[in-house]
């Protein structure tokens, strides 16, 4: 039997039903007890000002997140790299979107003052930052340093 301490609380990323996860199992990305489906998405999450406390700071896995706007050529050359990223690291990482033209309150907060900016969060502690559209190597390089 497993003590409360061994196990975290975290909602699901389809349905938002919270399951108890055990930390030994959180690295497996276990199944949702009510949809059934992975608890940590294969695909990049939209995060906006009112989720981020649900989806970033109480992630228990770290995250990477991409400040973008739909109108930034440079944000749209990045972003099926972090599809890619999210498909291969699901369950490890977890890949979130802020559209910024959408969302100035955490822009401002993170002084997001050119895009595309991936900033690589542990809880609510940003650990790194990339600035620009960099290659899938340079990305990878930045995820292994804290994962």
């Amino acid at each position: 039997m497993t003590d409360a301490s061994s196990a975290i609380q975290y909602a699901c990323a389809h349905c938002g039903r919270t399951n108890r996860i055990l930390r030994e199992r959180l690295l497996d990305n276990p199944t949702c007890g009510g949809c059934k489906k992975k608890i940590f998405p294969n695909s990049p999450v939209t995060v906006t000002d009112s989720n981020w406390p649900q989806q970033i700071d109480a992630c228990p896995i770290p995250v990477l997140v991409d400040f973008w706007a739909p109108w930034c050529a440079p944000c749209r050359t990045v972003a099926p790299l972090l599809e890619q990223i999210a498909a291969e690291r699901a369950g490890r990482i977890k890949v979130a979107k802020l559209n910024v033209d959408e969302n100035p309150q955490l822009a401002a907060r993170f002084q997001v003052n050119a895009i595309p900016m991936l900033m690589i969060f542990r809880g609510p502690l940003l650990v790194d930052e990339i600035r620009g559209a960099v290659p899938k190597a340079t990305i990878e390089a930045h995820l292994s340093r804290i994962s």
